[in-house]
């Protein structure tokens, strides 16, 4: 059964999510049979990449609040993801357009590593305070979950994955994504936001329920033969 996933680099709520639905994927029995897929999703598709300006200063200018405010939203945030065993440097992160890491994850997704380069890119948003939208911090990361940063950058130089990135914010719209993260499992169910783990959890055992009704597993057919078994009988 597959879920997909809506997310945003810059979205700290997204890590949080992740590790939620993650911990519920890892009590659900049937767990290698979701396919988890990572969709492209734009909070602020017209935002300038601009190492030098703070994060704080950007929420004061795009909501309107004061500084005091602002960081203590961070610090709620913060919180949060400690929670669930992150590590957020707010003071450090990098206002980057993510325009062009969406096309490094899609990129990624083709190769089958999506859900690392998700994983790293948070990481290094929030954690780590790189600027995720230079063309070699990306390769760097690329390099580290496996792929060739040569290929990486020869990617992103060009505009290979760009339609891939629009055709996912498109797809948000038609689901009823207007924020993220946003789970939708089999197309049928979503859940909003970073839900509590046992939200996941439900969320999967009745999607799964219906899915498998539909899909139910194989019946092999046994032709019996000589073997050795695990009781040390051969």
């Amino acid at each position: 059964m597959k879920v997909e996933i809506w997310s945003d680099v810059m979205c700290p709520w997204c890590y949080i999510g992740k590790r939620k639905f993650e911990k519920a994927l890892e009590q659900f029995p049937q767990k290698d049979r979701i396919e988890v897929e990572w969709k492209s999703f734009q909070l602020n598709p017209d935002m300038e990449t601009d190492p030098d300006r703070s994060i704080v200063e950007y929420l004061v200018e795009a909501k309107g609040i004061t500084p005091d405010h602002a960081t203590q939203m961070l610090d709620h945030v913060t919180g949060i993801a400690e929670e669930v065993g992150l590590e957020y440097h707010m003071d450090k992160t990098v206002l980057a357009n993510s325009f062009d890491s969406h096309r490094f994850i899609q990129f990624a997704k083709k190769n089958k590593l999506g859900s690392e380069a998700e994983e790293a890119l948070f990481h290094a948003y929030f954690t780590e305070g790189k600027n995720t939208a230079d063309h070699g911090v990306l390769a760097d990361l690329g390099a580290k979950i496996g792929l060739e940063a040569t290929d990486v950058k020869n990617v992103l130089n060009s505009n290979q994955f760009a339609e891939d990135v629009r055709k996912d914010v498109y797809e948000a719209q038609q689901v009823g994504a207007r924020g993220v993260p946003f789970f939708v499992l089999d197309r049928k169910y979503a859940v909003s936001g970073a839900q509590q783990t046992e939200t996941f959890l439900g969320a999967l055992q009745q999607s799964f329920q219906e899915w498998e009704k539909e899909n139910p597993a194989p019946l092999l057919t046994y032709a019996e033969g000589d073997s050795c078994t695990t009781d040390g009988n051969c």
